[in-house]
């Protein structure tokens, strides 16, 4: 069986209609989670501390939907 990891991270947007962080060196990297409610927990939690600063944005990230372990590694993957 497969594990379904997720990553919660944001940051500060240079423009709340958008998605590109004023200063990806900030990130703040909230964790990785092992199933979709324990990473939403994580991520309504800092959304709602964050919730005064419009520029601030926290993410979900499917870690699990990166990287099938059944498909063969693309050439990229294997180093010699």
């Amino acid at each position: 069986m497969s594990q379904r990891l997720h990553l919660v991270f944001g940051g500060e947007l240079v423009d709340p209609s958008k998605n590109t962080f004023k200063n990806v060196d900030d990130l703040h990297i909230v964790g990785i989670f092992p199933d979709y409610q324990s990473a939403f927990n994580a991520w309504k939690a800092e959304a709602q501390r964050t919730v005064d600063n419009a520029h601030m944005r926290y993410f979900i990230a499917h870690l699990h939907r990166l990287r099938d372990e059944e498909q063969p590694a693309s050439t990229t993957e294997v180093l010699r």
